[in-house]
């Protein structure tokens, strides 16, 4: 029996961005779409009803945008199981590090190559943050090297155990599991276990959450990319 199709929906303003998404996901019998929106309030709507396992969000909306409409998604319960993918023109789209810290699992650009998106929805679904391409870690390092609004979050890092703090930073070096294990000679399996716990320390919605909590608390500087 084979598994179910992976569900998206398709949150932006304009229709024929929408028609273009829809053509290239479904081109594969693995991906879905169930739902489509033109704004942030539509958006948080559709995905109450429907429960996709990915939202590919576009960030500049009218109305409620993109930002905030990730906000209700994530901080909503009933929604643990959804994964937001943020949509960019540009690779350093001011909004998307904040989209990151809002609890979205990665983001795109909208040029991206049909096979790419494909994989990127794929390992999302999966519950896996899409941080591979060297573009998302320049990002964060772009806005976490700007002047802090608040005061430095390192006090939150005194939950976790001198390991814990030693595999957040190299989460926050964009390290994968199986890097960072053969780094500490330690095995995957060990690492996982070590991700989940800081992740359910530090009340982290997924991996790319924790990249921004490296940078934000200076487990991370951007001068070490």
């Amino acid at each position: 029996m084979s598994a179910a199709p992976i569900s998206v929906l398709l949150a932006d303003d304009q229709p024929l961005a929408r028609a273009g998404l829809r053509t290239l996901l479904e081109s594969s019998e693995e991906i879905r779409v169930v739902a489509e929106a033109s704004d942030g309030v539509e958006a948080v709507e559709r995905t109450r009803a429907t429960r996709p396992d990915v939202v590919l969000m576009d960030i500049r909306m009218p109305g409620v945008d993109g930002l905030e409409a990730t906000r209700r998604i994530v901080a909503d319960e009933r929604l643990t199981g959804v994964r937001v993918v943020v949509l960019t023109t540009f690779d350093l789209d001011e909004y998307v590090y904040e989209a990151l810290r809002a609890g979205a699992s990665g983001f795109l650009a909208k040029d991206v190559e049909p096979a790419e998106l494909r994989h990127a929805v794929r390992v999302v679904a999966r519950g896996d943050a899409l941080l591979s391409p060297g573009v998302t870690r320049r990002l964060i390092a772009e806005f976490a090297a700007r002047p802090a609004r608040q005061p430095p979050a390192a006090a939150r890092l005194g939950v976790l155990t001198d390991r814990e703090r030693e595999v957040l930073g190299l989460v926050g070096e964009g390290l994968s599991n199986e890097a960072i294990a053969e780094r500490l000679f330690m095995a995957a399996a060990t690492v996982k276990t070590h991700v989940s716990r800081i992740m359910s320390k530090l009340n982290a919605h997924d991996r790319a959450q924790l990249v921004v909590l490296a940078y934000e608390t200076g487990l991370v500087h951007p001068g070490w990319l």
